[in-house]
């Protein structure tokens, strides 16, 4: 098991220079992964300062040599895929390799997609996702890309330079785990990061969950060896050993906006399974 913190780049001591500190900070105090929600303005709360990720991202990479970055998740269906696939490459280099990326279908109730003209139908979001993540991957391989798509065309397009890491970066999937075409996007890619329930509203992954998860992949592929399944922190020390035991493999604890010294405070403490009296540490990645 992996541990990781989750911030949202918004409100005090959160723009990307404080995100930088805060990374260098969840690295020396035993963290694995520090991972950024993605949001134009944060859970539509329109008071607070909202600052992008990925220039976040960048910023915490500089002042980082371990723990892994990421999104969980980015909203595809808003972004260009050439875009995000330029992006993402720049960042695995800048990291040497450690960046991980998180997707999903975008919430159509937050501002990024209802103040702005974005495509709101499920149906709609789900199909851009897909073929978004179908040019990433493509263009990810340094070779010329062509594409029809019913959204988006790509006549040739090449980016030569490629990920640091191989087969590619690592795309977790989010959403509902209950929807059909999460479901089987689980099975397309390389880890999970879903809950049960509509945006908002979810719920944690329970043990019977990940199991679910690793078998769905398992059937599909003969083998979920190197899948990621990431759950939610939990206290319960029980909790946690079962979820390992069904397969789990990263748990992520969420950090919501608050003062800076009580994140700070937070974030030093440490992933709560490596303090003394709990379980065994895991070496680190």
């Amino acid at each position: 098991m992996r541990f990781g913190v989750t911030l949202g780049a918004a409100g005090e001591g959160r723009d990307p220079r404080g995100m930088a500190t805060l990374a260098a900070l969840a690295e020396s105090s035993g963290w694995d992964g520090v991972f950024l929600e993605d949001y134009l303005v944060y859970q539509g709360r329109s008071e607070l300062p909202t600052y992008d990720p990925w220039v976040s991202l960048a910023a915490m990479a500089t002042a980082t040599d371990r723990v892994r970055l990421g999104l969980t998740v980015t909203p595809v269906p808003r972004r260009k895929p050439w875009e995000l696939a330029a992006q993402t490459v720049a960042l695995d280099h800048l990291s040497g390799g450690r960046l991980i990326l998180g997707v999903g279908a975008g919430d159509a109730t937050e501002p990024g997609f209802a103040a702005v003209g974005e495509p709101l139908e499920p149906r709609v979001r789900a199909e851009l996702l897909d073929e978004g993540l179908a040019i990433l991957d493509a263009l990810w391989t340094g070779e010329p890309v062509h594409h029809r798509g019913r959204h988006f065309r790509v006549d040739g397009l090449r980016l030569a330079a490629r990920p640091v890491q191989r087969p590619r970066i690592p795309i977790w999937v989010g959403g509902d785990l209950l929807v059909a075409g999460v479901r089987r996007r689980l099975t397309r890619w390389d880890g999970a990061c879903v809950y049960k329930g509509p945006p908002g509203a979810g719920e944690p992954l329970t043990p019977h969950d990940v199991r679910d998860i690793v078998e769905l992949v398992g059937r599909a592929r003969g083998s979920a060896d190197g899948f990621d399944v990431k759950i939610s922190h939990t206290e319960d020390d029980g909790l946690l050993a079962a979820l390992t035991e069904a397969g789990a493999t990263w748990c992520n604890r969420w950090l919501p906006p608050a003062p800076l010294d009580e994140t700070r405070r937070a974030i030093t403490r440490g992933p709560r399974a490596r303090r003394p009296g709990r379980l065994p540490p895991v070496a680190a990645p």
